[in-house]
């Protein structure tokens, strides 16, 4: 975060993220998996890059709006329950 109070980062805090470094380290583990030839290296390597590019876009997700929406949709199936409920009666 920048001193000013802004929620904009700066640069090297974009560059220096935890999904850039977890991407680093998936690189560096598959680049020595080739350098070694070394199969479980490989393995790693491709997990922790599939890894940080999952963690990536869980991260942009506006979870606030996404638990809103769905306590919305379960308080609407409560009601239709409900109505379907008192029809049956």
């Amino acid at each position: 975060m920048t001193s000013d109070g802004n929620n904009k980062e700066t640069l090297a805090a974009k560059l220096l993220g935890k999904e850039t470094l977890i991407l680093l380290v998936g690189l560096f583990t598959l680049g020595s998996g080739f350098y070694t030839g070394e199969p479980m290296q490989y393995f790693w390597g491709i997990t922790i890059i599939i890894g940080a590019v999952a963690l990536y876009f869980v991260r942009r997700k506006d979870w606030k709006k996404h638990w809103e929406e769905q306590e919305l949709l379960r308080q609407a199936l409560e009601e239709r329950r409900k109505r379907q409920r008192e029809e049956g009666k």
